[in-house]
């Protein structure tokens, strides 16, 4: 029983990762042609969800919510169930942008509660993947930088704007609305390579040492920058916030993302092999 409901599992983070696909496309393009197959393959997969959970917790003989991978596939799932009923009474879809990465996520990580017992096909596959890993957050860190960098130039123009001081180094910048807009596209573009960049590299890991890399506290910062710079894609796309507040915000997510590069110095090593 504990094989069908990781197989059930799978079968519902398959169908959840219909509503990441939607939000890159949302983001990228503007385009909400892709919502409804998204919210319809989100509720079948909040079906499989909860039968995976009912089979476990039958299998266990309590509530399936013992360890790391049971919880979080149970936080998934409560989160599914009321994402659902507040899109359905106010008809909230905007908060799909934040409510299906999030769960997509979770079942992601539920289902490596099960460690993989074939090794890597070969050594170039295993290299291959974790280049890709690399070099994915390599372009979301870049896009990244150069949005802290807009927002930087929108603080210093928009302070001389106030002032009415012309500066002889920065009377050259573009308009605000240019530079507000430079730094929004540079998000965009670094939140789709770093959530490319954790599926990879989440998927690398795993094929790796099974779920042993969950405890590692790399990887804890690494998926609370990629939420926290989710919340800041929602706030700017969706709340309206722009300007200073934006500004910051950007400085935050370049920071966190700093951190996250330092604490994965240990990829030296496994790049060197």
């Amino acid at each position: 029983m504990q094989e069908m409901s990781l197989f059930w599992l799978r079968v519902a983070a398959v169908l959840y990762s219909a509503g990441l696909i939607y939000v890159l496309d949302f983001l990228l393009r503007r385009s909400s042609v892709l919502y409804r197959p998204a919210m319809g393959a989100f509720s079948v997969a909040a079906v499989f969800h909860f039968v995976a959970i009912v089979e476990q917790s039958m299998a266990n003989g309590h509530l399936a919510a013992q360890d790391f991978h049971q919880t979080v596939t149970l936080l998934a799932l409560v989160l599914a169930i009321v994402f659902l009923v507040v899109n359905w009474i106010y008809d909230f879809s905007s908060l799909g942008l934040i409510a299906f990465p999030m769960v997509a996520l979770l079942p992601a990580l539920g289902t490596t509660a099960s460690s993989l017992t074939t090794p890597w096909p070969n050594s170039g596959l295993r290299d291959a993947g974790l280049l890709a890993h690399v070099l994915l957050n390599i372009g979301g860190f870049t896009c990244t930088l150069f949005m802290a960098l807009a927002s930087i130039f929108y603080l210093v123009q928009e302070k001389h704007l106030k002032t009415k001081q012309p500066s002889t180094f920065f009377h050259r910048l573009p308009p605000l609305h240019t530079l507000d807009q430079l730094a929004s596209r540079a998000m965009i573009a670094g939140f789709v390579f770093t959530t490319l960049g954790v599926i990879g590299g989440s998927a690398w890991a795993y094929m790796e040492s099974g779920s042993r890399w969950i405890g590692e506290g790399k990887v804890h910062i690494s998926l609370f920058t990629w939420a926290f710079y989710l919340a800041v894609v929602y706030l700017r796309t969706n709340a309206g916030w722009r300007g200073r507040r934006a500004a910051f915000l950007a400085f935050y997510v370049l920071l966190f993302s700093t951190l996250t590069w330092i604490s994965h110095v240990g990829l030296r090593p496994l790049l060197a092999k």
